[in-house]
């Protein structure tokens, strides 16, 4: 439920009103806005008696949130989150984000030289993994705290912001201390340990979709981070898993609209992950620019063949600058700036 209190309301009349809350048995968060501020009650998970509540001084209105989540519903918050990095990246605004960068963190050379390659063409993050979740234990499983330490030396050089992977919640505090943006890939969606640690971690949060995930049920991984005190959550559509045999993923394109619509949380889009060919990956980066993603996360490696994981949907740089100046038109028709300036 949102408490929206008098445009005159008092601060010792908001007090009242979350004590009272406190009282009833649930959390409540203020929420300033521009002309008034909510009360958004947490901690129920059925409906709330608003008789206590309504004959409250400063209380304008009792606002039912009819979704399982809260915090990240439209509801709660109409207008859009933007999630700010050190760099001067604004995720959730404006800009078309571009983070670009190998799966993972092969080597110092060549990590350093695909950060700069990116960078002249537009993108202000780097991504690269190192930590590895492998659906065979035998294959490369990362470069672990070495490949954290080859993104931070690429970071120095050329400005770009980091994200990321962390496994579990024992590993997000050694991330933590290079990242700018801590992942959480598809396959941890639903570890709801990892998730409140990542909530109290301090750091942004890029969550993938799970890959049989509902967009309710992203939704309501977003909310375990958001009820850990940490609103700076990116959402990230990846691909869905299909019957389909054509493509590695259903790249769910609705699922973008329909985020947006429901949720004031940015969401960028994966068509690496979404597709798993390299072919396809720029036709449906563009149509997910078209779609309205407030940015793209792609794969970039300077050799895919030789790629010790995700080769086959790697692009290669030059196919990254062709895609980067296609979406640039894309963005501007719909209204969408794409200027990257790095601090």
């Amino acid at each position: 439920m949102l408490i929206v209190m008098k445009n005159n309301a008092s601060a010792e009349q908001i007090h009242t009103v979350v004590g009272v809350v406190k009282e009833m048995g649930y959390d409540a968060t203020p929420i300033p806005g521009g002309q008034r501020t909510a009360i958004g009650i947490i901690g129920n998970d059925g409906g709330i008696s608003s008789d206590r509540l309504a004959g409250l001084e400063g209380v304008l209105e009792l606002i039912p949130v009819t979704h399982p989540y809260k915090q990240v519903s439209r509801e709660w918050q109409s207008e859009n989150t933007v999630v700010s990095l050190p760099n001067g990246t604004k995720i959730g605004g404006s800009d078309l984000v571009l983070m670009a960068g190998p799966c993972s963190v092969e080597n110092e050379r060549e990590i350093l030289d695909i950060a700069h390659r990116v960078k002249d063409v537009g993108a202000t993050v780097l991504r690269g993994g190192a930590f590895k979740p492998r659906s065979s234990p035998y294959s490369f499983q990362g470069l672990g705290l070495q490949g954290l330490e080859f993104l931070a030396r690429a970071r120095e050089e050329t400005g770009l912001a980091v994200v990321t992977e962390a496994l579990d919640p024992d590993g997000v505090d050694l991330v933590v201390k290079y990242a700018d943006i801590v992942q959480i890939g598809a396959r941890n969606m639903q570890n709801y340990a990892l998730l409140r640690r990542v909530g109290r971690a301090g750091k942004p949060v890029l969550l993938k979709r799970g890959i049989s995930a509902t967009i309710d049920e992203l939704l309501l991984a977003a909310e375990y981070i958001l009820a850990e005190g940490n609103p700076d959550v990116i959402l990230c559509e990846r691909g869905i898993r299909s019957f389909d045999t054509h493509t590695r993923n259903l790249f769910d394109l609705a699922a973008i609209p329909v985020v947006k619509s429901l949720s004031h949380l940015p969401i960028i889009a994966d068509p690496s992950h979404g597709t798993g060919i390299r072919s396809k990956v720029t036709p449906m980066g563009r149509a997910a620019v078209a779609a309205g993603a407030d940015g793209l996360i792609v794969e970039v490696h300077p050799n895919p063949p030789k790629a010790m994981s995700d080769g086959a949907q790697s692009l290669y740089p030059d196919q990254f600058t062709k895609l980067v100046d296609e979406v640039k038109v894309i963005a501007r028709a719909i209204g969408r700036n794409f200027n990257p300036t790095l601090q």
